[in-house]
């Protein structure tokens, strides 16, 4: 194993703000440059970015950004895990609601990464996404928090 230089960094500052996204219907949303924009302008050198969406029918996840495939290929298996024809009891928002919960619960409703020198300590293929678990157009909120120096 290789380690790195190890640093420490007193929270000097604490950042806030809602990102607004809109979504058309079942995706995967990439909302990495949102991201670090808001970085940017809190003007975050080191530190950690904290993620919360404030929706239980979506939520957020670091994939590949790489190939299209993948997301679709991830879609597909969310379906499969909580089709809308499952029998569900919860069917008040209509068919797809339930199966929105449970890939919510399945997936994250927060993300946590590293900030280092200003940048999102992502690998090289991977994005931050807010993953739209319902059919019809919704607006989400991703509320972002950077703490650190």
């Amino acid at each position: 194993m290789k380690h790195t230089a190890v640093t420490s960094t007193l929270i000097e500052m604490v950042a806030t703000s809602v990102l607004t996204v809109p979504a058309k219907g079942e995706s995967f949303i990439d909302i990495t440059r949102e991201v670090a924009r808001f970085l940017r302008e809190a003007g975050g050198s080191n530190g950690s970015i904290n993620l919360f969406i404030r929706h239980t029918s979506a939520s957020l996840t670091v994939q590949e950004n790489a190939d299209p495939d993948v997301l679709a290929d991830l879609l597909t298996s969310l379906r499969r895990l909580a089709p809308d024809d499952g029998g569900w009891r919860h069917t008040v928002e209509g068919p797809d609601d339930m199966p929105a919960h449970i890939k919510t619960m399945l997936t994250s409703v927060s993300l946590q990464m590293p900030v280092i020198d200003g940048a999102l300590a992502l690998g090289t293929w991977q994005a931050i996404y807010l993953i739209e678990h319902r059919t019809r157009p919704h607006s989400r909120e991703v509320v972002m928090q950077f703490m650190g120096s």
